[in-house]
C-alpha cells in the first residue's frame, strides 16, 4: 500500500513557476516508477509526465514538453514537478500516482490533488 500526498499547488501568473511535490508512504518507493496527472474542469484526467524506478527514465506530454521537469528523491520518498514558463491552460488539478511497473502506463495508487491556477 502507498500513500500519496501533493503539496505546492497555488495561484500564479502566466510566465511564473511552481514546484509540486507528491510525498509517498513505504519503505518500497525506490521501486515505484511515479507519475503527474491533470484534470481540469470539464475535461478528462490528462497524463503530464512520469519517471519510472530504474535510470530513471523520464516521459512528458507534448503539452509541457521544455516547460515541466519531473525528478524524484528516494530517500526523501518524494517525487517533483517543476513547471516553468506556466500558461492558462495549465490550469488544473494536479495528482501524483503510482505503479510497480517499470513502465509506467497504468497506476494503482493515487493522491488526492493539487489546485494550480494560473492567471493570464
Amino acid at each position: 500500500q502507498v500513500q500519496l500526498v501533493e503539496s505546492g499547488g497555488g495561484l500564479v501568473q502566466a510566465g511564473g513557476s511552481l514546484r509540486l511535490s507528491c510525498a509517498a508512504s513505504g519503505r518500497t518507493f525506490s521501486s515505484y516508477s511515479m507519475g503527474w496527472f491533470r484534470q481540469a474542469p470539464g475535461k478528462e484526467r490528462e497524463f503530464v509526465a512520469a519517471i519510472n524506478w530504474r535510470a530513471p527514465s523520464t516521459y512528458y506530454a507534448n503539452a509541457v514538453k521544455g516547460r515541466f521537469t519531473i525528478s524524484r528523491d528516494d530517500a526523501k520518498t518524494t517525487v517533483y514537478l517543476q513547471m516553468n514558463s506556466l500558461k492558462p491552460e495549465d490550469t488544473a488539478v494536479y495528482y501524483c500516482a503510482a505503479t510497480p511497473k517499470l513502465l509506467p502506463l497504468e497506476y494503482d495508487y493515487w493522491g488526492q490533488g493539487t489546485q494550480v491556477t494560473v492567471s493570464s
